[in-house]
């Protein structure tokens, strides 16, 4: 099943892709020669065989709890925030990303 250009354009108008018609030739080509270089994988017999949504199976998230150990700390907050450019009691204060607004948190 070849592609024709009118699918091709459809497919880059879908992903919003401009191209002109020695793109639209060119990406018509390339896309016919890979359908055609995975065509043997349609061969495979795969009846009965269950999809693979994620290569590891049933992942789980593996994170340790977020606790703060004082004892091995790397710097005091002080040194932190020794060098930033603006600083709020023990915090460093940054633009708001929700505008005017969102207030200076």
């Amino acid at each position: 099943m070849a592609l024709s250009k009118q699918d091709v354009a459809g497919i880059a108008d879908y992903a919003r892709i401009a191209l002109d018609d020695e793109e639209l030739e060119e990406m018509c080509r390339y896309m016919n020669e890979t359908v055609q270089i995975l065509q043997p994988i349609r061969e495979y017999d795969l009846e009965g065989v269950e999809p693979t949504f994620h290569p590891i199976g049933d992942l789980s998230n593996v994170m340790g709890e977020d606790v703060v150990d004082d004892s091995v700390r790397a710097l005091d907050i002080d040194t932190a925030l020794a060098n930033a450019g603006a600083k709020r009691d023990r915090y460093f204060r940054v633009p708001s990303i929700l505008g005017n607004d969102g207030g200076d948190r």
